[in-house]
């Protein structure tokens, strides 16, 4: 089993800025890929960054050159540091993270936090 916690969501003013963390815990032996979903009311949950063990970051178009994805691999803990924020921002944010453990691979959901962009 594999436990997320995230934090950091909020309510925020457009322009503004908040930075999320999610921390992975339980048995595994590495965590091979740290992401953000988000979901917004009456919408489907759609992609939003993703951290890749080497470096590697990619971004939904909507949020590249505002949001900055980052890993800290020896806490386990994946950020995402979100600038200019927008209304359309607003969603609930989901941590997921692929990892390996002892019968193969997996993958794991944090519970959700929610960020609203609002004046």
């Amino acid at each position: 089993q594999v436990q997320l916690v995230e934090s950091g969501g909020g309510l925020v003013q457009p322009g503004g800025s908040l930075r999320l963390s999610c921390a992975a815990s339980g048995s595994f032996f590495s965590i091979y890929r740290m992401g953000w979903y988000r979901q917004a009311p009456g919408k489907q949950r759609e992609w939003v960054a993703t951290a890749i063990s080497g470096g590697t970051t990619n971004y939904v178009d909507s949020v590249k050159g505002r949001f900055t994805i980052s890993r800290e691999n020896a806490k386990n803990t994946v950020y995402l540091q979100m600038n200019s924020l927008k209304p359309e921002d607003t969603a609930v944010y989901y941590c997921n993270v692929g990892y390996y453990r002892n019968s193969g691979s997996g993958t794991a959901w944090g519970q959700g936090t929610q960020v609203t962009v609002s004046s």
